[in-house]
């Protein structure tokens, strides 16, 4: 079950599927920030680290499944709203022209929820309308990863396509759970082990080799913009959004929530200042569900958070692989899968 994976980043979606049981055969990826940690982490994976422009179709090995998450601020609430106005907006094209090459049973694509605002309108149809003019059947839908066994509140919009001639069927999206995996569940016990403070964002802590990897955080003065809410998540509670860059993370829970100034503006409460923190690097990359053994290599701090952000919740994706995995199953396009995976099908599909 080999397939291919465009705009891999760290490899959080790839990792997901490869843990239902297909094969990342090859990747792309053209930032050399996360070149390291991917070749590092996928050892069984070709990294092709040439712009997706500059890929040929036929240089992209044929696959049953092409998976990824294209560039996602010409979206989102935080970039210039863009969409397929902007160069990175318009890198979706170079997925569908590929897809259309390589003709796999299935691809799945994500990007952030800001794509289905109103003004996205025309582009979305466009978007569908490509998806479709090549063959697929498509699916899409907003989800909160909160839902899937991961630990923060995350809302993404996921397209889903089978291939018309192939899988004549709409994938039907899993409902995921409300019982909710919480911060205390997911970085509880690394409050015993102290993480290493980090001054400036182009620099990383002098860590001692026995303290736990990437267990650092950004310090610097918080802007007005970050200030105008509270960003404290309780310990009993699931986390904000873990974003791409180390200014916005998230603080850690051992601190009281912000206290409500006036509109826009929240302070620390006064005389616990000390407890307030930015989750460290390894924190975020627990509540995005990648594994302990799963290390980030960088040399500026603000690529590891940037590398963890932009990732696919791994526990998101390996339920969206389930769920592909069995359509292809019942329709006897790919082998049954062993006895561990068919039960983990089997607890998904039967969650309410």
């Amino acid at each position: 079950m080999n397939i291919v994976s465009l705009f891999s980043g760290a490899g959080g979606l790839d990792l997901g599927f490869n843990r239902a049981g297909f094969k990342t055969i090859w990747a792309n990826e053209y930032d050399k920030d996360i070149w390291e940690t991917f070749e590092k982490n996928h050892k069984q994976t070709q990294l092709d680290r040439r712009s997706i422009t500059a890929i040929e179709a036929n240089e992209i090995p044929d696959c049953v499944g092409i998976i990824g998450g294209p560039p996602c601020q010409s979206w989102s609430e935080a970039g210039l709203l863009k969409g397929l106005k902007d160069k990175r907006g318009q890198l979706f094209l170079d997925f569908v022209r590929i897809l259309e090459a390589k003709k796999p049973l299935f691809f799945l694509a994500e990007n952030v929820h800001g794509m289905l605002f109103k003004r996205h309108d025309k582009a979305l149809k466009r978007i569908i309308k490509s998806f479709e003019s090549v063959g697929y059947t498509v699916s899409y839908r907003l989800l909160n990863a909160k839902n899937f066994n991961v630990p923060q509140d995350r809302r993404r919009v996921i397209f889903v396509g089978y291939r018309k001639d192939v899988l004549d069927k709409k994938f039907v999206f899993p409902e995921g759970t409300e019982n909710f995996i919480t911060l205390k569940d997911a970085i509880g016990d690394l409050a015993k082990i102290k993480p290493a403070p980090v001054r400036t964002v182009g620099d990383i802590a002098k860590v001692s080799k026995d303290n736990f990897p990437n267990h650092e955080y950004y310090t610097s003065d918080y802007s007005s913009m970050f200030m105008s809410r509270n960003r404290v998540r309780s310990w009993d509670e699931v986390s904000y959004t873990i974003q791409a860059g180390a200014r916005h993370a998230p603080i850690h829970p051992q601190a009281p929530k912000m206290h409500f100034v006036e509109k826009d503006k929240y302070e620390f409460v006064r005389g616990k200042e000390k407890l307030y923190r930015r989750l460290s690097v390894r924190e975020c990359a627990r509540i995005q569900t990648f594994p302990d053994d799963f290390i980030f290599y960088y040399t500026k701090v603000s690529a590891g958070y940037k590398m963890i952000g932009n990732a696919v919740p791994v526990n998101f994706a390996n339920a969206l692989a389930l769920s592909i995995l069995n359509d292809l199953v019942e329709h006897d396009l790919v082998p049954k899968p062993n006895r561990k995976i068919s039960r983990q099908i089997k607890q998904l599909l039967s969650v309410v």
